[in-house]
């Protein structure tokens, strides 16, 4: 597969470089002109399914141009939240999702499902985050739409949706670029596209690919055995696009896609002493700059992804008829270390997850080219969505001798654990804007959702719980503009969203109580949102500024622990020979899931324009608080106050049993923070270029992203974390036409270093036998009992490492 991918890579790059003797070149602009022309040219995004300028859209649009990605040398997909305040992008160790969160709430795709906060759409297709946030090639525009989505695009999402757009064919040129990128800590990026016109002005394909190597997050072992071996990333992907116009009623197209990415991680720890003098004291002092992990095993992670999208577009009467499609695959393959505090370093101790995803999306709409009656814009359709998520998975126990007996492992028992989920979710939605006048606007749509879920989870082949949903729901949105002048346009929009009820995965208790339970399956998410806000251009349109400020209320938000919470785990204890001989019991920590209220509230702000022609600057900024309103949601109280505890150990089994009784875990009614990232965030760009001869411009771009203080996890005292900054810089030369390009640059040139996220003490639970003297056959075991062993060690995570590299760009023709 990889040696398919590195020739298709070659491929590319050979025909790239090939291909400008037989294309037209591009006449030279005069560098000035072409930057303000940029500047006041607008941008076109389809947040409302049809093109429309960003100032005329009645809600925020943040968009990021492939421009823009290239000049800031964005490769991973995570990386686009620097250019979107507010906006959180994170992948999951164990490599099944992925999570988005924006407007003051959180979401975790193992706690919430495949129903996300913000929704992922790729050439639009819906698509889930883990499958989209990987390295990024051949990008067209990526549109960040914030507030209740569903009625005009796909499925219902609260926070907002992320739409990206990959370049397409063009018809009538060849083209195509190279990129090389290579930096100080270990990575080469490689990336191509070739665009060729099969039949002029009809047919057209598109092939583009990336290569990327590096060492990932750069965490290594403090253990330097056999298997500590240092950390390392390999991800490629192709993708073949094509395009048919036979007619100038008709439009085809579609394109392939195939991603295969490995693996070889340790997660960041650091000694809690650093923070807490009454942690105990760990083997090793490490702190966040050591960039060090305390196990001697890292996470190994497969992942496959095969994409498969298809439009076509019937024009006949004003009206326009569009039938969209997608197929994926997710083939994900993980080993996970399960020994956190390395007690047991010459065992093998690893959960092995393997999960086959598929999932399908038809949608068919109807919408007019021209007005109708002159005034009145429509869209209406069907959409239809099968999502299949079948996981396996073994979640492993050690049995340890009695310490009289030398304390070694006796056995690890795995427990079976198979879960699976096919869910179905059709909807009709419909929308109408009617444009009065020449300055007003109303627009309104609702869509009616029926959404059904079936998912069992087995426990070594026994079936342990069942989650059954049959739900319908209308939502709705309406909103009002209305412009002043050309330049200056007020809105007001509403809407309301619907989320189905989850089903929390990881929680492997046998005996699960009532309470425990409530903590896993939860009710449907609802929620009802108000926006106000202007639009404006000033100076003959060559600075934007726009403002808004919003309001939104949420019922059975599914709040999740963000550090985990403590539990009386019951599992089975076997013998030599795999038979279950009887249950034990041990402390077992999950991030279990609250159903809670939450309001949020909030402003964005953005400030963008040109000072000189070859001056441009931009300023994006963020703010919103979210709260959980006298929510009930789980947590550790072990003093019995009703009040979440500061964990600065786990606890024992003796004193969790004497906590919890039978409910297996407290729980807590509070009023307190609904997100964990920073309230406020703010990012700003600049570039000025200046020509050094005819053939050579010389630039120097800045991307500085602040991040205001955050507490973290409310239950944590020690996860505060104080205002920061990260600088990025770009320097280098190119072309005035653009055709070729030469960049240095450095990603936190300051070397800021902080710790954004602080878990609780870790600790490995497992089953310790007792001796109880020998008998005729040899000594006499007892228990077993649960127990843990504890480590001064927390898992973090920080700042992204200060990073210095290169970057050559070569582009032709039709780009």
């Amino acid at each position: 597969m990889r040696t398919i991918f590195a020739t298709s890579m070659a491929g590319v790059c050979l025909l790239a470089i090939a291909a400008p003797a037989s294309a037209q070149t591009a006449a030279p602009q005069d560098p000035a002109a072409s930057a303000e022309a940029s500047q006041n040219e607008e941008i076109v995004v389809q947040a409302r399914r049809r093109d429309e300028s960003i100032q005329d859209v009645p809600a925020v649009v943040n968009a990021v141009t492939g421009d823009a990605i290239a000049n800031l040398g964005l490769r991973d997909f995570t990386e686009v939240k620097d250019l979107v305040p507010g906006l959180q992008l994170s992948n999951n160790a164990n490599g099944i999702g992925g999570n988005a969160q924006m407007r003051g709430v959180n979401f975790d795709v193992n706690a919430s499902g495949f129903n996300a906060t913000v929704e992922f759409y790729q050439n639009d297709a819906p698509l889930t985050a883990g499958v989209v946030l990987q390295q990024m090639y051949d990008v067209g525009q990526i549109e960040v739409v914030r507030g209740p989505q569903g009625t005009l695009r796909g499925r219902a999402s609260p926070s907002g949706s992320i739409v990206v757009t990959t370049k397409k064919p063009d018809l009538y040129e060849i083209g195509g670029y190279v990129e090389l990128t290579a930096n100080n800590i270990g990575t080469m990026n490689g990336q191509g596209a070739i665009n060729l016109p099969v039949i002029k002005g009809i047919a057209a394909i598109r092939v583009a690919g990336v290569i990327d190597q590096g060492e990932g997050n750069r965490i290594h072992s403090i253990d330097r055995t056999a298997d500590a071996r240092d950390p390392y990333t390999d991800a490629r992907s192709v993708r073949v696009s094509a395009l048919v116009e036979p007619a100038d009623w008709l439009r085809l197209e579609g394109n392939y896609q195939r991603i295969d990415r490995f693996s070889r991680q340790f997660g960041q720890v650091e000694s809690f002493r650093n923070v807490n003098p009454a942690a105990i004291a760990t083997p090793v002092l490490i702190g966040p700059k050591d960039r060090l992990s305390n196990v001697a095993r890292p996470t190994y992670l497969t992942q496959l992804f095969d994409i498969y999208n298809g439009r076509g577009e019937v024009s006949f009467g004003g009206q326009q008829l569009i039938y969209q499609f997608s197929h994926y695959t997710q083939n994900i393959d993980s080993f996970g270390n399960q020994d956190p505090a390395n007690f047991f370093p010459a065992t093998t101790v690893v959960q092995r997850t393997q999960s086959n995803i598929k999932s399908t999306s038809h949608e068919l709409r109807l919408q007019n080219q021209e007005r109708v009656f002159g005034m009145f814009d429509y869209v209406i359709g069907g959409f239809d969505y099968v999502n299949d998520t079948p996981t396996t998975l073994n979640s492993p126990t050690v049995i340890r001798l009695p310490v009289a007996l030398g304390g070694g492992v006796a056995t690890v028992n795995q427990t079976a654990i198979r879960r699976t989920g096919k869910s179905h979710e059709r909807s009709f939605f419909g929308n109408v804007t009617a444009h009065i006048g020449e300055s007003t606007e109303v627009s309104g749509g609702v869509r009616f959702i029926s959404y059904k879920d079936d998912g069992q989870l087995y426990i070594n082949g026994s079936l342990a719980a069942s989650n059954a949903q049959d739900d319908d729901k209308v939502i709705y949105t309406a909103s009002i503009k209305h412009s002043f002048s050309p330049d200056f346009m007020v809105y007001a929009n509403t809407g309301t969203s619907y989320r189905p009820g989850i089903s929390a995965v990881g929680d492997f208790n046998i005996a699960r109580s009532a309470r425990e339970n409530s903590f896993l399956n939860l009710a449907a998410e609802t929620s009802q949102s108000y926006e106000v806000g202007f639009k404006s251009s000033l100076f003959d349109r060559r600075v934007r500024f726009n403002a808004s400020a919003y309001f939104q209320k949420f019922s059975n938000f599914p709040y999740r622990s963000p550090n985990g919470v403590y539990y009386v785990n019951t599992v089975a204890v076997r013998n030599a020979q795999g038979q279950v001989t009887g249950t034990a019991q041990q402390v077992g920590v999950f991030n279990f899931v609250g159903a809670v209220p939450v309001e949020v509230k909030g402003i964005e702000l953005e400030l963008s324009g040109n000072i000189t022609p070859r001056w441009s600057m931009g300023v994006v900024a963020a703010y919103s608080d979210g709260k959980i309103k006298n929510g009930t949601i789980p947590c550790n109280d072990l003093n019995g106050d009703g009040k979440p505890d500061t964990s600065t150990t786990a606890p024992t089994l003796a004193a969790l049993q004497a906590a919890v009784g039978a409910n297996n875990l407290s729980q807590c009614n509070v009023t307190q923070r609904s997100a964990f990232q920073a309230p406020f965030s703010a990012s700003f760009q600049t570039e000025y270029s200046v020509p050094i001869t005819g053939h050579v411009d010389g630039y120097l771009r800045g991307l500085f992203n602040l991040n205001g203080s955050s507490q973290g996890d409310p239950t944590s005292a020690f996860d505060d974390v104080g205002s920061y900054g990260l600088l990025n810089l770009f320097v280098g030369i190119r072309a005035p036409d653009g055709q070729w390009e030469l960049t240095a640059y450095a990603k936190n040139l300051t070397d800021e270093v902080r710790v954004l996220t602080r878990g609780n003490p870790l600790s490995t639970s497992y089953q310790q036998l007792g001796f109880g003297g020998f008998g005729p056959t040899g000594p006499i075991l007892t228990g077993p009992t649960g127990t843990s062993a504890d480590t001064g060690y927390v898992g973090i995570t920080t700042t992204p490492l200060r990073e210095f590299g290169l970057s050559f760009k070569f582009r032709f023709g039709s780009r």
